[in-house]
């Protein structure tokens, strides 16, 4: 039966302009959130990033990496145990799960800003040769589950009904638009430019999704971005989002998000002046 499910959640894409190994990652994460579920992982932890706005809140673009937040701090943090639950769960779903745990390598850890973040790579092989796509094709998910969240964030229990219904727990829209901006403002990535998150911040933008500023601010002032003592306003948001705005190679942004969209038309109006008025539509709270 389960193996008929997973078919069927494949077969729902059959009119999407998805690429089959991207519908496959798309099933996938879905199915290894609720192997977490099962598992009891959302008692000690919230979902959040890019993945979580489209699985919960319908982003319009893919994502690929499934990203996680203790709800608090804890290093010693064993995210093992709930992987091997998630294992088995896929599992029985039809998929032979494969799990790579990564040091931490420097490189990483600077681009997410975090030195203390348990990395996960999963190759997930797909074993059910009745979803056609090739029986050796290989799908990489990664987990990022951050052990010291900064504080001053809520949460909320949110419901998946695919592949079958289960309860999650997520960061709140704000608290998500806040993620977003720190990455935004301070996520250094040498010379590639994260197109993603700019798209994203169009996204909470006409939604009228508010920045949670104190959030916000914890997160700049635990990466080193803000002073210690330092109260982040909007009109200081306002500010750094013009100087990072005027940094970006708007060519480079549109290639890195391009992959991701269904309808690359939407990025011809990308430029710095766009951004700039974009951004006086920003709401805070």
């Amino acid at each position: 039966m389960s193996h008929i499910i997973i078919r069927d959640l494949v077969k729902n894409y059959k009119t999407s302009s998805l690429k089959k190994k991207d519908v496959l990652r798309e099933v996938l994460q879905q199915a290894a959130l609720l192997g977490l579920a099962r598992h009891n992982f959302f008692e000690h932890a919230a979902f959040y990033g890019g993945t979580a706005l489209r699985i919960l809140y319908q982003l319009d673009r893919l994502s690929e990496d499934l990203d996680f937040s203790l709800l608090a701090p804890n290093l010693r943090f064993d995210f093992s145990p709930y992987l091997e639950g998630m294992q088995k769960e896929l599992a029985s779903w039809g998929f032979h799960v494969e799990i790579q745990k990564k040091e931490k390598e420097s490189t990483i850890l600077s681009a997410f800003l975090k030195g203390n973040t348990l990395k996960q790579l999963l190759a997930i092989e797909e074993m059910d040769e009745r979803t056609e796509i090739h029986p050796e094709e290989k799908i990489w998910i990664k987990f990022e589950i951050d052990t010291d969240p900064p504080s001053h964030f809520e949460v909320e229990t949110k419901l998946i009904l695919k592949p079958t219904p289960f309860y999650v727990l997520s960061y709140q829209p704000q608290d998500l638009f806040a993620g977003k901006m720190h990455a935004i403002l301070c996520r250094e990535w040498k010379s590639r430019v994260k197109g993603r998150d700019w798209y994203d911040l169009i996204w909470f933008i006409k939604n009228s999704i508010p920045v949670h500023l104190e959030h916000l601010e914890k997160r700049m002032i635990q990466s080193g971005h803000l002073q210690k003592n330092a109260a982040l306003t909007k009109e200081m948001l306002q500010d750094l989002l013009k100087a990072k705005i005027a940094t970006i190679d708007w060519s480079q942004a549109k290639n890195d998000v391009k992959p991701f969209l269904a309808d690359p038309k939407q990025l011809d109006l990308w430029s710095e002046s766009f951004f700039l008025d974009l951004i006086k539509f920003l709401k805070t709270q």
